[in-house]
């Protein structure tokens, strides 16, 4: 018999998805006193970042499909966390925005998130964290509609 009893290495696709699945789980703990899921306090960042978000610019920068996008915002709506308005620029188009709710619930939850952030990065140096940074960055560009060239 010839070759190895070596396992193939975990692939990184396998691995990143593994840590994914871990901070959301972890996440969605962390956030249950305050109503919301991982997934909706992702897209609450993400209007935090980027004010006047159409629903489906938001779907897209949140990772969901418009329609579990469009059932979120009704939810966040609801619950007073996000408002439509009227773009400015545009005033055909309907585009959201945190409301002072919205924005107190990110402020509250910031410390909660940094410490799981900082257990994640545990035994991980400053240097290598930035590292990891960077290279997530240029991993999620290369995998992006327009990357950088």
């Amino acid at each position: 018999m010839s070759g190895s009893n070596t396992a193939p290495e975990t692939t990184l696709l396998y691995l990143m998805k593994q840590v994914e699945s871990a901070v959301r789980a972890h996440l969605d703990e962390l956030l249950r006193p305050s109503g919301v899921t991982a997934l909706q306090y992702t897209a609450l960042t993400v209007l935090e970042r980027h004010p006047d978000f159409t629903s489906a610019q938001l779907a897209r920068h949140s990772f969901v499909t418009a329609q579990t996008m469009a059932d979120m915002v009704t939810s966040l709506e609801g619950r007073g966390l996000v408002e439509r308005h009227r773009d400015p620029a545009d005033r055909r188009r309907l585009v959201l925005s945190l409301t002072k709710d919205g924005q107190a619930l990110l402020r509250q939850s910031r410390r909660e998130v940094a410490k799981l952030e900082a257990r994640m990065l545990g035994g991980v140096s400053a240097s290598a964290a930035r590292s990891l940074r960077q290279v997530m960055v240029t991993c999620r560009e290369n995998l992006s509609e327009h990357p950088r060239r």
